[in-house]
């Protein structure tokens, strides 16, 4: 029963969260980075790269880190093939770079955020944080939900799959 109220509070929180700087309504979860992606069914292609590229151990510790999670339709915009490709053994590294990408170390809330604003990405390379007309963009990605607080950091939803330069 508890289990099954945390998915339904996490699921709440997803589709009611929209991005406003918060200061002191922020939603606390017990659950990692992790196990509220798992919770969430338009996740699970990024559950399933995470997984593949052996990251699932790093997103569930300490942390703090900032996840820009891309849903399922952000991953089935990119080219045909490209999600499969990815999830090749034998293209590990190059998975590796695109999901840490996604991932800046420490608490990164909305309200922190400024138009033109650089991040240095666990991958390594900056992102690019554009606010315009109320709106949060992660380089081309559209911030759709945001603020989703996790025991070991914040997630951001986001509708495109983020691209380091190769």
């Amino acid at each position: 029963m508890k289990k099954l109220l945390s998915i339904v509070m996490v699921m709440t929180i997803f589709f009611a969260s929209a991005f406003t700087p918060k200061t002191s309504n922020v939603h606390e979860v017990e659950a990692d980075i992790v196990d509220l992606a798992v919770a969430t069914e338009f996740l699970s292609t990024l559950v399933a790269a995470v997984k593949a590229g052996d990251l699932v151990d790093v997103l569930k510790g300490e942390g703090p880190f900032t996840v820009f999670a891309p849903t399922n339709d952000a991953f089935a915009k990119l080219p045909a093939g490209t999600v499969e490709n990815l999830l090749k053994p034998e293209n590990k590294a190059q998975l590796v770079a695109v999901l840490t990408y996604h991932v800046v170390p420490g608490k990164v809330m909305s309200s922190d955020l400024k138009n033109g604003q650089k991040a240095k990405t666990v991958q390594g390379s900056e992102i690019t944080v554009t606010l315009k007309d109320g709106k949060a963009m992660i380089d081309n990605a559209t911030v759709t939900t945001a603020d989703i607080e996790a025991s070991n950091g914040v997630v951001h939803v986001i509708d495109t799959v983020i691209l380091p330069k190769m």
